[in-house]
């Protein structure tokens, strides 16, 4: 792929594991602070599969 399209696909693996970090700490605070478990576990689900996407993108 050349121009925009490119460079967006090049960039899209960098920002999921931009948003899994995030989910990943947001899922934490969220369990610690016993605010609400189950949207932080849902929270650390989303993380693993935005990270197997990531490792099937770089394939």
């Amino acid at each position: 792929m050349n121009g925009v399209l490119g460079s967006i696909a090049s960039a899209a693996p960098a920002i999921a594991m931009l948003g899994c970090f995030a989910c990943v700490i947001g899922g934490i605070a969220l369990i610690r602070g016993r605010r609400d478990v189950r949207k932080g576990v849902l929270m650390l689900v989303m993380a693993a599969v935005l990270l197997g996407n990531v490792l099937i993108w770089t394939m």
